[in-house]
């Protein structure tokens, strides 16, 4: 077997890059000149990536601005957007303009936990249901355990789960302006610990993660109960507007709404709208977020009412938005540099940078939505994609 190059006293350098860059062309041929050229310090990679070679250099676009009426976002702001998709920023562009002229998005962040869920095993149900009992007697103590190995998360509820011999628990954090996974990794670890060695019944063995924390993947829990932030955006756009920018009236779209959501239910979809991931990655690459939580963060709620007047009111949740302005990748160069454009990086940020991508959400619904239903979806991938 051929190994991969490390330095084992620098493998964070330009010199150690380039060797596993040489190791591949010997082993593969192909010629890493593009990957070779980046601006980034490797040594500022530690904890973001292993056997570094280089970079992948994705487009960034910009749309906007987007007009933010939020509770943490107040104004008009630019979004960065990373994407090899022609139109995309375009429709994104075209829905920010239209809720510009509306008079903007109002977003609210309604909810805002982190979850990690272990599982206990026990002999039988009863047990495992007196365990339950026991543990809601002493979550000051469970409590008190986790918040020990943590700064700023801090341990709201534990829900509780039963099946067969087994109790699954859910730990909810409230995680200030890191996204919060690993913290809530290691706080739940010390909290299980601390349960293990306290609990006087007879526990068999417990497990860090008995997959109900659906890390990374889409559930059902999630949108009822949320994982990272619950965002609702929602706008009044006037039938005038809509024929005048999108050239549909607020009654089709309403009508097609109806449509789309029978669509959505016969699939088992985990969102009745249209391209909520394409927003939502294009601005997670941008920023340094963790791209494997669109699984969880693309779940959407779409609504839509004709009000008194005739306009159109249109809303989504996105019941588990997982973003962060502070640690993780967020600190790198360029990702620092893209949420510096919105405002959003370092502490405090995190529900800002929520509300704007919410509201960015909300505008590429209502965008792509109005090109379907006015037969200009493939003219304008025509036009600005891929199939010019």
């Amino acid at each position: 077997m051929t190994r991969i190059p490390r330095d084992k006293d620098n493998d964070y350098s330009a010199e150690a890059a380039a060797s596993r860059r040489a190791f591949l062309t010997e082993q593969t041929g192909a010629a890493l000149t593009h990957t070779a050229r980046f601006s980034v310090d490797p040594d500022a990679l530690r904890g973001n990536i292993e056997n570094f070679i280089g970079v992948c250099q994705i487009p960034l676009g910009i749309a906007g601005p987007v007009k933010v009426n939020g509770e943490h976002a107040s104004g008009e702001f630019y979004v960065p957007m990373t994407t090899t998709e022609g139109t995309l920023v375009a429709s994104y562009n075209r829905g920010m303009r239209v809720t510009r002229e509306a008079g903007g998005i109002t977003v609210s962040v309604v909810d805002d936990h982190m979850q990690r869920a272990p599982v206990f095993i026990f002999a039988n149900a009863r047990e495992a249901r007196q365990f339950g009992l026991w543990l809601t007697d002493n979550l000051d103590g469970v409590r008190k355990a986790a918040e020990a190995t943590t700064r700023v998360g801090k341990l709201d509820f534990i829900q509780q789960f039963a099946a067969a011999r087994f109790l699954y628990l859910r730990f909810n954090y409230a995680t200030g302006d890191a996204a919060g996974q690993n913290m809530c990794g290691r706080a739940t670890r010390e909290a299980c610990l601390w349960i293990a060695a306290n609990y006087p019944g007879a526990l068999e063995r417990w497990v860090l993660s008995g997959n109900m924390d659906t890390d990374k993947k889409h559930s059902q829990l999630n949108t009822l109960h949320s994982r990272g932030k619950r965002v609702i955006a929602e706008c009044v756009i006037p039938d005038a507007l809509l024929r005048e920018r999108l050239h549909v009236s607020a009654e089709a779209f309403f009508r097609q709404r109806g449509i789309s959501n029978i669509g959505a239910m016969m699939a088992g979809s985990s969102n009745n709208g249209s391209h909520a991931a394409n927003g939502i990655a294009a601005v997670f690459i941008a920023t340094g977020q963790d791209e494997a939580n669109v699984a969880e963060s693309q779940s959407a709620i779409v609504h839509s009412e004709l009000t008194e007047q005739g306009d159109l009111y249109y809303s989504i949740t996105l019941p588990s938005l997982i973003v962060a302005s502070y640690g993780g990748g967020t600190g790198l160069p360029t990702q620092r540099e893209c949420l510096e454009i919105m405002g959003c990086h370092g502490q405090g940020k995190a529900r800002k940078l929520a509300e704007i991508i919410g509201a960015t959400v909300l505008c590429g619904e209502l965008s792509l939505g109005a090109a379907v239903i006015a037969d200009e979806w493939v003219s304008s991938h025509e036009q600005y994609g891929r199939n010019r």
